[in-house]
């Protein structure tokens, strides 16, 4: 490919889940996303592709012909309510809580951006959580400590384990990157931006 892939991203999982498609790629410092705004009145469905896109968008003067940018955002969605990184280890427990016996939907969006064509895209996985126990959260919170996880938790790590009943749609998305769907779509937009 004579194409630059970067990911925009300072996730290790994401890095991690993209050499897994064995595609070289850079990574650019996106420190400045620490705070990720996005308006109240759209759709939660919305959201990742609205914050992949501002991602993206720090870096439109850093692109040329050569240049792929990747930017992705994960959110979890329980009960109508957007679950964020938790602030400490009370947030982290209240969210995991919150998270028990039902059904919550993880939703990655995507951005795939080159200089003159963007395309964006999001994947949606359902994730059932069993009922844990008080001393099963303290010590997943203790120990993993998932400050830098949407709905606090990471579905590789010893919560997934034991926690999560069944997942309807990519596992891989539950981590942060739907590489499933993300491959076809790098694969297009390749080849548009060649012709």
């Amino acid at each position: 490919m004579d194409k630059k892939l970067v990911l925009a991203s300072k996730s290790p999982r994401r890095r991690n889940l993209l050499k897994g498609l064995d595609v070289d790629f850079e990574i650019w410092d996106t420190s400045h996303d620490d705070d990720e705004p996005f308006p109240q009145n759209i759709p939660l469905h919305d959201v990742p592709v609205y914050l992949a896109r501002y991602k993206a968008s720090h870096f439109a003067d850093r692109l040329d012909a050569k240049t792929i940018l990747l930017a992705c955002d994960t959110i979890v969605v329980c009960c109508n309510q957007i679950l964020g990184k938790p602030k400490d280890e009370a947030d982290a427990r209240q969210i995991i809580g919150a998270l028990q016996n039902k059904s919550h939907t993880v939703i990655t969006g995507v951005c795939i951006k080159s200089k003159d064509i963007e395309r964006v895209f999001s994947v949606s996985t359902e994730v059932y959580f069993k009922r844990l126990s008080p001393e099963q959260i303290d010590y997943y919170v203790s120990k993993y400590k998932p400050f830098d996880k949407a709905g606090a938790y990471g579905v590789q790590e010893w919560i997934g384990y034991v926690g999560v009943e069944r997942i309807d749609g990519s596992y891989y998305n539950v981590m942060g990157l739907p590489v499933e769907t993300l491959h076809d779509q790098l694969i297009s937009f390749i080849k548009l931006i060649s012709k």
